[in-house]
Formats: C-alpha cells, structure tokens, sequence
C-alpha cells in the first residue's frame, strides 16, 4: 500500500472579502486623511472593535436585541447598510 502525504492543516494569514464597490469608496473617503494607512487597516479596526466590544461583555454565541441593533446602527453609519 503507497504512503499517503501527511495532511497538515493549511494556515491561511488573510482572506478575501467582497464588499460593494460604493461602500469601498466611502471607506477610502474616510481613510484619507486618518491615521489609517489604508482602507484594509480601517476595516479591520472596524470590525475587530465591533467583536471586541462582544467579547469583553461576556456575552454567548447569540447576540441579544440590544447588540443587534447597535451592531447594525454602527454599520450603516459607516455605509455597509
């Protein structure tokens, strides 16, 4: 019988995100003129923030009224809704 490859886990560093075209350019407005180097760097804070902000609450795998809706009110005023 042939030894098969060991099979190792594929360590990705980073991903692709699709996000619409509008909303990239309304993050490079607000980029211009920040400390952040580029639109990539703003939306990682963003969303680290926005998890952070989770998991220091404590909170559970469910998000309650509350989280959503200040979740959602964070993402429209930076455009994504």
């Amino acid at each position: 019988m042939p030894q098969t490859a060991e099979r190792r886990p594929v360590r990705e560093t980073k991903v692709t995100v699709k996000i619409p075209r509008p909303l990239y350019r309304k993050v490079q407005q607000v980029v211009e003129g920040s400390g952040f180097s580029s639109p990539t760097e703003f939306i990682v804070y963003v969303l680290r923030d926005v998890l952070g902000e989770r998991r220091e609450q404590g909170a559970q795998d469910t998000f309650s009224e509350a989280e959503l809706a200040d979740i959602k009110r964070k993402l429209k005023n930076l455009g994504y809704l």
